[in-house]
């Protein structure tokens, strides 16, 4: 055996320096790890006629790619994975959001190649699984929401409030006035606003009173033949039920407007009550945030629309439809008054599919006993934190959810509810929302869902109230924080003013 030689030349002159770059070996974006040649791949020989894209479509330059060998692909992506949060590592109380725990039986029924390995142009005949799954999905969704038929279209929440609108619009349209605004509580989500513009009306801000509920005298003021309805979400963004909403939907309906419920906290009343017999007309349902795909990252969403049957006519196609001599089930096109797509072929089928698993794994029972911990949870640990974080309303018990407020430990102490959340990263924990909704002052929203344990709550309590204490006792720590994680606090201002959007 030989002994193993220097390369020729000696040493290299790198080997040695001093090391800059801070991080495990490979750290940095996949283009700093290129080295020209090398490859995380390799093909067969090419066994067919060669055919060179046509000039007019060439590239005139190679794109800039990384050149990369599968080792460190590999090691890169594992690394950014291991540097992440999810809802698998770790308690994930994003209030408004209802980032719940995924169950990976969910997970198996769309990994199902009878499901992940259909093309959306297949003939009817070849799918009769997946049409059925929709069916028997559109007719559930509309049990729990108390509506008549449904769309399974739109691919995320704010793609079913502009169908809503839009229906809501055909409908007015139809009747000779579209109508010109929309009403929207000043505790709504930002994307109730963005909708209705995207609609084509005006947003009509209907104030909230003292107890963080929609003001119904102010509302019936408000409300007139040029306004085409009213987005509402109830439990409201503040996670208090709104107790007059019987008569809120009676003040719209008396003007002949629509009421469209924004099925962003559908996790509080499952089973419970139903948005239909509030007298709600349109309902959305995030599918991806109710019923098993916990959201964010850019993932793929489901924001089905359910409706009333007055409004049926106008869901977008294709609707699915079962021959009832038959069995059999297609996909209708033939609606005159709908107002047409709203996305490509039939929505996100995977989480529709995903939808469907978690909705017959609980039955109706199951789905009852999901808002009832969940509205456990939410007021469990409110209770744990109200003295070092009041509630911002005190006077209504929360749902599923709690906005609390870091105003007067602001004025003790200069720390906000900002340094709260980012102490909490450095102790461990994702932190809640902050700052919304934008009606109370240094905000924080958290929203437990259904999943956690006591011993998890107890735990993020805990670490809450640390916080705060360390907020007495020495702000500056908490104005530094997170000091544990990759990526420090980041400059608000300047990256609001100065953003990077390639490199």
């Amino acid at each position: 055996m030989t002994e193993p030689r220097a390369p020729e030349g000696g040493v290299p002159e790198h080997v040695g320096a001093p090391v800059r770059r801070q991080g495990p070996p490979g750290a940095g974006t996949l283009m700093d790890l290129s080295r020209p040649g090398r490859r995380a791949s390799s093909l067969p020989p090419l066994d067919v006629p060669d055919r060179e894209v046509p000039a007019e479509h060439a590239r005139r330059r190679p794109p800039a790619l990384p050149e990369v060998a599968e080792r460190d692909l590999v090691k890169h992506y594992t690394r950014l994975a291991q540097m992440n949060y999810g809802v698998d590592t770790g308690f994930y109380p994003l209030g408004s959001c209802t980032m719940k725990y995924n169950p990976k039986i969910s997970e198996a029924a769309a990994a199902l190649p009878g499901f992940s390995r259909l093309h959306p142009l297949q003939p009817e005949e070849t799918v009769q699984g997946v049409l059925e799954l929709l069916w028997r999905l559109e007719r559930a969704l509309c049990e729990i929401t108390g509506m008549a038929r449904a769309t399974l279209q739109p691919p995320a929440g704010a793609c079913g409030e502009l169908t809503g609108l839009l229906i809501m619009r055909r409908h007015h349209t139809e009747r000779g006035n579209p109508r010109r605004r929309v009403a929207i509580p000043d505790s709504a989500h930002g994307t109730n606003p963005a909708s209705v513009r995207m609609a084509g009306y005006e947003a009509l801000h209907v104030p909230s009173d003292a107890r963080g509920l929609v003001d119904a005298s102010a509302l019936e003021k408000l409300i007139d033949e040029d306004v085409a309805g009213l987005m509402l979400t109830n439990p409201n963004t503040l996670g208090l039920f709104e107790e007059e909403i019987e008569r809120i939907t009676r003040i719209v309906h008396d003007a002949g407007g629509l009421v469209y419920y924004d099925g962003a906290n559908l996790n509080a009343i499952l089973g419970r009550c139903r948005p239909g017999d509030m007298g709600f007309d349109i309902v959305h349902i995030n599918t991806h945030k109710t019923f098993a795909t916990p959201h964010g990252g850019g993932g793929p969403g489901a924001g089905p629309v359910a409706v009333t049957e007055a409004l049926e006519p106008y869901l977008p196609v294709p609707l699915v439809a079962r021959d009832e001599a038959t069995g059999t089930f297609r996909l209708e096109m033939d609606r005159p008054r709908s107002i047409g797509r709203m996305h490509g072929f039939h929505g996100n089928i995977g989480v529709l599919v995903r939808a469907y698993a978690y909705v017959f794994l609980h039955g109706r029972d199951g789905l009852r006993e999901v808002s009832e911990r969940a509205v456990l949870n939410a007021r469990y640990l409110a209770h744990l934190l109200r003295e070092a974080f009041p509630p911002a309303f005190p006077d209504g018990p929360p749902m599923h959810e709690f906005v609390a407020t870091a105003a007067p430990l602001k004025q003790r102490t200069g720390v906000r509810a900002l340094d709260i959340a980012k102490r909490v990263i450095d102790l461990g924990f994702h932190p809640s929302t902050v700052y919304f909704p934008l009606i109370v002052e240094e905000a924080l929203m958290v929203e437990p869902t259904e999943t956690e344990t006591k011993e998890s709550l107890d735990a993020f309590a805990a670490a809450m109230l640390q916080a705060a204490r360390e907020a007495e006792t020495d702000p500056d720590l908490l104005h530094e924080a997170p000091v544990t994680t990759p990526v420090r606090r980041l400059d608000e201002a300047r990256a609001a003013r100065h953003l990077e959007l390639r490199w």
